[in-house]
């Protein structure tokens, strides 16, 4: 990594990040974990629950499950504001340089990839230019991304074959990124092809399909009953409403779509069910990738397991190449729905 998260006498403090598919058990392990060693804090890794007031769609823990612990990188921004890996990274290096110094030790837990590898790897994020996003936002309303897809064809070719052409969010950003840097979009990005040592140590618990597409299930009408379809409907009520990211979280785009275009509600239910399978295999094939990561089964001990990797104080050594990079704005659509 090009600038280390801790100091070389810190590294018996290097994080530990629990990592895997959405409806793998990942928040109540780190929870339980938390509680059961006192140097732990837990950072969150989820591009959805930095939100405020998104709290039962994106199954933060509770205040009476956070009772006592540390629990940072969650409510960090309102609904209508847009989030971006890079004020993500920025966050979470100072929360984690924190950690260290108080001599605790960084507990990373989500879904959300390139988050993750944005502290990893230290990825290097390509700029903002707000005025290319905003014409190119325009275009798209009146054209397609079908029609930018192409232009990003012929000013790009590798990211354009990277991209769907229906994929608007990423087609605009590419071409954002293209235009405003006067660089490639796919220049940003060859590094995600690479994993070189890092000083976070990586624990994951394994897809099993039958086991988390059953629990996706079951979790999603939990949610129901506690509340879902309230909490997004009064999302959908505020003046400034909800920025193009969070309107993109599994569960309340769905119910969104019902609320203001009328999609019917088991229809809507359906979709947000099916969307957080296709995460959960999208997650899975993104960290299976990591040969970094030590695999937990779940039908182990998987508490007992993680807690001697916490007590090994064991991992990678720090890597010392330069930092990779990463276009910010690469897919993401919140982390997990279920925990």
């Amino acid at each position: 990594m090009s600038e280390s998260l801790l100091q070389q006498s810190d590294r018996a403090l290097r994080p530990l990040a629990l990592v895997g598919p959405t409806a793998s058990g990942k928040t109540s392990l780190a929870l339980e974990l938390a509680r059961l060693r006192s140097d732990a804090e837990i950072v969150s890794v989820d591009s959805m629950a930095v939100y405020r007031r998104m709290d039962i769609g994106t199954a933060k823990p509770s205040r009476a499950e956070r009772s006592g612990l540390q629990v940072h990188m969650i409510d960090l921004v309102e609904p209508y504001e847009d989030f971006t890996v890079r004020e993500y990274q920025r966050g979470a290096r100072r929360v984690i340089a924190g950690i260290a110094e108080r001599g605790h030790r960084a507990l990373l837990v989500g879904g959300t990839g390139l988050y993750l590898r944005s502290l990893t790897d230290d990825l290097q994020m390509p700029g903002r230019w707000p005025s290319v996003a905003s014409r190119l936002e325009e275009e798209a309303d009146v054209h397609g991304p079908e029609m930018l897809h192409a232009r990003l064809g012929a000013l790009d070719p590798v990211a354009a074959r990277r991209i769907e052409p229906a994929n608007r969010r990423r087609v605009v950003r590419a071409l954002e990124v293209t235009i405003g840097s006067g660089l490639p979009f796919s220049s940003f990005g060859p590094g995600l092809e690479a994993y070189p040592p890092t000083e976070i140590v990586q624990v994951g618990i394994r897809y099993e399909p039958s086991v988390h597409d059953e629990r996706v299930r079951v979790r999603f009408g939990e949610l129901l009953e506690e509340g879902l379809l309230r909490e997004v409907r009064s999302l959908s009520s505020e003046p400034r409403g909800l920025s193009r990211t969070a309107r993109q979280a599994i569960g309340y785009r769905e119910l969104l779509a019902h609320i203001e275009t009328g999609v019917p509600y088991d229809e809507a239910v359906s979709t947000a069910v099916q969307r957080t399978l296709a995460l959960a295999r999208r997650q899975w094939s993104w960290f299976k990738r990591d040969p970094r990561i030590e695999w937990l089964e779940p039908g182990d001990d998987v508490l007992g397991r993680l807690l001697e990797r916490w007590d090994a104080r064991g991992g990678n050594e720090t890597s010392t190449d330069g930092g990779t990079t990463a276009a910010d704005g690469a897919e993401f659509t919140g982390e997990r729905l279920v925990r």
